[in-house]
């Protein structure tokens, strides 16, 4: 007896090549990066950083809206686009630790591609050489326990998928809570306190969830961080690199 319409109308396995074809082309790729600070932004905007004209932008965009990557919203004339969600912000960073990195063809390219590499943004928190080492002093000074902020490539292969970990729970004890008091750090209930990324550039655990949302917006607030307009780097202001000192013993200016 043949399967039933209900049935058929299941579906089958996941057909993970239609975002293959998503990602395959490299103008779509530069407009997930540059949302990848969580941000939205304008086509207009993200022609540019595609290096596109807008009648592709628009292209690039709806199919990468359709294939459920983006999610668009109206703000007045305008039609503004963010990824549609951290499930999407995780991809990009796990397509980011396995892919091989770019060529440097220019000053630019290698000022910029330093920037990124000390500190940027990981969706909706820091990543980077910051991202990294703030974790790992927050693990180094008790604040949190459950790992040791190291990446275990044959593991993740065998066990889970590269670029956003499971494996390892980490959890905030009492000092931790007492530094969240401290910076009058409060994490909303609804959210998963302590989640980690494995950073592509630095291939460590960097803290993602609730706590490292919480943290880059204080961070930004106190002025001790400052986006960039034209990229996803960080700048870390003079104010910043001492409190960071001050905080967590974190030093930037040694390699």
């Amino acid at each position: 007896m043949g399967q039933s319409e209900p049935a058929l109308r299941a579906g089958g396995d996941t057909d993970i090549a239609v975002i293959g074809a998503l990602v395959a082309d490299p103008g779509r790729c530069r407009i997930l990066l540059a949302l990848d600070d969580g941000r939205a932004l304008p086509a207009t905007r993200l022609a540019a950083e595609a290096g596109v004209s807008p009648a592709t932008a628009s292209s690039h965009l709806g199919k990468l809206t359709e294939g459920g990557l983006l999610a668009v919203e109206a703000r007045g004339r305008h039609r503004y686009y963010r990824l549609a969600g951290p499930a999407v912000a995780r991809l990009i960073e796990a397509l980011q630790q396995l892919a091989p990195t770019a060529p440097v063809r220019s000053l630019r390219q290698h000022t910029r591609a330093q920037a990124l590499r000390e500190a940027r943004t990981c969706y909706d928190h820091l990543a980077g050489r910051l991202g990294v080492e703030l974790m790992a002093s927050m693990i180094e000074r008790g604040h949190l326990t459950g790992g040791d902020g190291t990446f275990d490539l044959a593991r993740a292969r065998r066990d889970q998928p590269v670029g956003y970990g499971h494996d390892v729970d980490y959890t905030l004890t009492a000092s931790g809570a007492e530094l969240l008091a401290d910076l009058d750090l409060h994490l909303p209930a609804r959210r998963r306190p302590i989640r980690y990324c494995v950073d592509w550039s630095e291939q460590r655990h960097h803290l993602a969830g609730a706590l490292g949302r919480g943290l880059l917006d204080r961070f930004t607030q106190a002025d001790w961080i400052r986006r960039t307009d034209a990229t996803r780097a960080i700048r870390i202001t003079d104010l910043g690199r001492q409190g960071l000192h001050d905080l967590l013993g974190i030093d930037l200016t040694s390699p």
